[in-house]
């Protein structure tokens, strides 16, 4: 059965070329070269001996995914459905533009099983795990088609990925190979929902990435109502967790917020929550949710401001991220969930 070549880390790939071939190691570094650029069969490596490609064909393939559907907002940012090499899944990217470089959001499972209520992500629960290869097929993917070069990556599309830790943990030295994308770790952000034991395991990795917690409300009664995963770890677990990360890496944690009208959004939510994180060396992100096709809606905008200004004024750096792609049902899940719907 061939595997997908993009998942091998260069290491990883010179001992099983020399397993299978008995190939010296730079013959190892033209081919991990070349998977980074453009191409799409093994034929395209000028430099790579006939017999060598002819062998690649017969025991690999390159896993680089094909673009389904794009749509593109006013905005510049641009939603993809991207098919899966192996098994037809579809899956979502997003392509974001700022001032600093631009953005790829990505995907590390296919669908997702936390079941946050604000998130069509999980609509249809967990398929499967992505591969290392099938993360980085999705940056090549979006790098052709858009014809650009990503310098900023997040792991906040469809999935939880710190449940795939081991193949997403892959992931990161993949991109972050300098013969590879050479993508700086500082510029990788991954987000979870808040799997305690993974953040521990990932403090003790001390990789300079940011840290971003899908945190959302301050009290577990609510939290635990529209993120089940707080059933399970609690926030006080969580707040445990994240003093242990900061302790290890010294690096600041992002609190992702997502304000839902009537939910989590009153000044008194805004004090338990700086209570709340007040021992934590923390940046706080509000994001007005974007209306799907349930009840729950963002505060107006007024509000939004009127609950950062209270947390700033209050001693609790935050700021409200700006709304990308809501023409093109940018959010999680929501194109893909629109295009399950309609193949039903």
């Amino acid at each position: 059965m061939k595997e997908n070549i993009l998942s091998f880390t260069r290491d990883e790939l010179k001992s099983r070329f020399k397993q299978i071939y008995n190939l010296p190691s730079y013959r190892t570094e033209q081919v991990f070269g070349w998977l980074y650029k453009d191409i799409s069969t093994f034929d395209e490596m000028l430099n790579v001996p006939k017999k060598l490609r002819e062998n690649l064909t017969q025991d690999f393939f390159i896993g680089q995914m094909s673009v389904f559907q794009s749509h593109r907002s006013h905005d510049g940012t641009e939603k993809y459905l991207l098919k899966c090499v192996q098994d037809d899944n579809v899956i979502e990217a997003v392509k974001m533009e700022y001032y600093h470089g631009i953005s790829a959001c990505i995907s590390t499972q296919v669908g997702c099983e936390m079941g946050c209520v604000f998130c069509a992500s999980g609509r249809d629960g967990l398929v499967r795990n992505l591969s290392a290869g099938e993360m980085i097929g999705q940056i090549l993917a979006i790098q052709k088609h858009a014809k650009i070069r990503i310098s900023n990556i997040v792991l906040m599309g469809a999935g939880e990925p710190l449940q795939n830790f081991e193949e997403v943990m892959k992931f990161l030295e993949l991109v972050h190979d300098p013969q590879g994308l050479n993508v700086g770790y500082r510029h990788i952000t991954i987000s979870t929902c808040g799997l305690v034991p993974e953040i521990y395991k990932l403090a003790e990795l001390n990789l300079p990435i940011t840290l971003a917690i899908s945190l959302h409300s301050p009290s577990d009664t609510e939290r635990s109502r529209i993120m089940p995963i707080n059933k399970k770890y609690p926030l006080k677990d969580l707040i445990y967790a994240c003093l242990a990360y900061i302790k290890k890496t010294k690096r600041r944690i992002t609190f992702e917020y997502a304000l839902i009208k009537g939910k989590n959004d009153s000044i008194a939510d805004a004090e338990a929550l700086i209570k709340l994180i007040k021992p934590v060396f923390a940046h706080v992100n509000l994001i007005p949710i974007n209306t799907t096709d349930t009840k729950l809606r963002a505060p107006d905008l007024q509000w939004v401001e009127k609950f950062n200004e209270y947390l700033n004024s209050h001693g609790q750096n935050a700021t409200i991220r700006r709304n990308l792609g809501s023409d093109i049902n940018a959010a999680c899940g929501q194109l893909r969930w629109q295009y399950l719907k309609k193949s039903e």
